[in-house]
């Protein structure tokens, strides 16, 4: 028997994710670390435009515990959704295992900035592909599919029968999207490669499953067009 209802939610929009966007096509080398970039004034937004939709849910469907990413945006989001709940404190488990995939040599460049640095491992991603891909120093879509393997049985047995919110970020919620289907043992297997199929995941995108299985993903239907989503 594991968690009632899992929902997990993706981080608002990050002062990477906007630079990122502004950057467009452009090389871009950002400055700070993975686990320290926060949110913008949008993510802020949209971390509490989720939090008001936890405040809708019935008893029955609102979360009893956290799961949260050490990485500042994810910690920022549950924060500022808290606040915008109202709810009394949730016992809240920070967990390694829910940080993003870690880009090693890559983790300051977009994909522009790493052409032009990295030809000869950029053409080792294009042969390889971008689940089995693992940069210098850093991890494969794989290996994060394998730390969530590790969580879900840890959940399974600290949070049976409860309901489960999780904050982090894209490669966590496709990763959990694979494992709570079913998906093979291997992680290795060519066919894996399909869960790339469900990118992107959106900021503060929710997904959610049941005993039944998937019941949403990357819903953004909580979201306000005009203030809660990047144009």
């Amino acid at each position: 028997m594991g968690p009632a209802r899992i929902m997990a939610v993706r981080h608002g929009e990050s002062e990477a994710n906007l630079a990122h966007r502004e950057a467009g096509p452009a090389p871009l080398v950002y400055e700070r670390g993975d686990d320290e970039v926060t949110l913008t004034a949008l993510g802020r937004a949209q971390a509490a435009a989720f939090g008001r939709s936890l405040a809708g849910l019935p008893a029955a469907e609102a979360p009893e515990v956290v799961w949260c990413s050490p990485y500042l945006r994810a910690l920022d989001t549950w924060r500022t959704a808290l606040r915008a709940w109202g709810a009394g404190p949730l016992p809240l488990t920070v967990d390694r295992r829910l940080r993003d995939q870690e880009a090693g040599a890559f983790a300051r460049y977009n994909l522009a900035a790493i052409r032009e640095r990295f030809p000869e491992e950029m053409a080792r991603r294009e042969a390889e592909g971008a689940y089995a891909f693992r940069p210098p120093g850093g991890e494969s879509l794989a290996d994060v599919v394998v730390r969530l393997r590790d969580l879900l049985a840890d959940l399974r047995e600290h949070a049976a029968g409860r309901r489960v919110l999780i904050v982090a970020h894209d490669s966590v919620v496709l990763g959990l999207r694979h494992v709570l289907a079913g998906g093979p043992e291997t992680d290795r297997d060519a066919d894996l490669a399909a869960v790339l199929k469900f990118a992107p995941v959106l900021n503060a995108s929710v997904s959610v499953w049941d005993g039944s299985g998937l019941v949403r993903f990357n819903d953004v239907g909580h979201l306000r067009p005009a203030s809660d989503q990047p144009v």
